[in-house]
């Protein structure tokens, strides 16, 4: 397809999105390409963009939760046809034949890429992505609601699983995925406690908006012990502070994809068959059980719209905390 599109570029980690023109990209044999209406930005691309995550292609376009519409398929795909809309997540691409790919864990694969990461992602007006990590969205969701299902709430959907069946839940960072999360274990008939920043009065309001039985500070030890915990929260402090607040046998699941150290603790804190694990990435099967479950909830996302040019104001809010739910790029906003 010829012509050119708009693209917010980062050329070196700690420098800010450049907006740029540049050729609309041709699919491979086995991508297709989209018109992207909507990307939501997520923590992850933060950890992109500030460095650390230290290796991403660059130049890079950022976004890795997309909703879009097909314009055109390479030779080797079948289904995808023009206008049909999808979403396109964090694992863009994974080799089909190594242990992992092979087992179903194929979130693990040594050569897996990364939209918006190791492939050009959804900052952008178009993009290119592998059709096999394209998913068909719910019809009932309109395009800047659908965008944080792709991550947040593919990853929060990931580490519940992880968390087991426990019915007491925390939430440590009252986020993008926590916002989604909160509402599938609330359907699910868990009980929610929320852990915000120290002081986050609105962060605490907005989580019993949304059923949880208690918030707090993170510092603050939850009225009951835990069957479970997950923590958003990319700060390694809590996970001492998580374990501290489940009950034996209890679970506590790092959510995110960078934490920073986590300090020494004495193992009288891990004992009596606490388990401390992490989350890597999503499967394609996490992404089609979750977007098949969430319109049953129902899950509602929260957004704050940026247009496509603002996608530096719109990482800034979420690096300060001044998103409530998730932020999105509308790429037909007014500028």
């Amino acid at each position: 397809m010829a012509g050119t599109m708009r693209a917010m570029v980062l050329d070196a980690p700690g420098q800010r999105l450049r907006l740029e023109q540049r050729p609309i990209p041709e699919p491979g044999p086995e991508q297709v390409l989209l018109k992207v209406r909507a990307c939501a930005v997520c923590r992850t691309d933060l950890h992109v963009v500030d460095g650390e995550l230290t290796r991403p292609k660059l130049p890079l376009v950022p976004g890795h939760e997309i909703v879009a519409t097909v314009v055109a398929a390479g030779v080797r795909v079948e289904g995808f046809v023009p206008g049909l809309r999808v979403g396109v997540p964090w694992l863009g691409w994974s080799c089909g034949q190594c242990r992992f790919c092979r087992s179903g864990r194929e979130n693990l694969c040594d050569t897996a890429r990364f939209t918006g990461y190791d492939i050009d992602g959804g900052f952008a007006e178009y993009t290119v992505a592998d059709a096999r990590f394209c998913f068909p969205l719910p019809p009932s969701y309109r395009d800047m609601e659908a965008a944080p299902l792709m991550c947040a709430g593919l990853i929060g959907f990931r580490s519940l699983r992880m968390a087991g069946e426990g019915q007491r839940l925390g939430l440590y960072g009252f986020g993008a995925a926590a916002h989604i999360l909160i509402q599938v274990a609330r359907h699910q008939g868990r009980s929610v406690y929320a852990f915000t920043r120290e002081g986050d009065a609105k962060g605490q309001a907005f989580a019993r908006e949304l059923g949880a039985v208690w918030a707090g500070g993170s510092d603050t030890p939850p009225p009951e012990p835990l069957d479970a915990a997950i923590l958003f929260a990319p700060v390694g402090a809590l996970v001492p502070a998580a374990l501290k607040a489940v009950d034996k046998g209890g679970v506590v699941v790092c959510g995110g994809i960078h934490m920073s150290d986590i300090p020494s603790f004495p193992y009288s804190v891990l004992w009596e068959e606490r388990q401390v694990r992490s989350v890597a990435n999503l499967t394609r099967q996490d992404a089609m059980d979750f977007l098949a479950l969430a319109p049953r909830v129902p899950v509602r996302t929260e957004v704050q719209v940026f247009p496509l040019s603002a996608a530096n104001e719109a990482l800034q809010a979420l690096r300060e905390g001044r998103v409530r739910g998730a932020a999105v790029l509308d790429m037909a906003a007014a500028e």
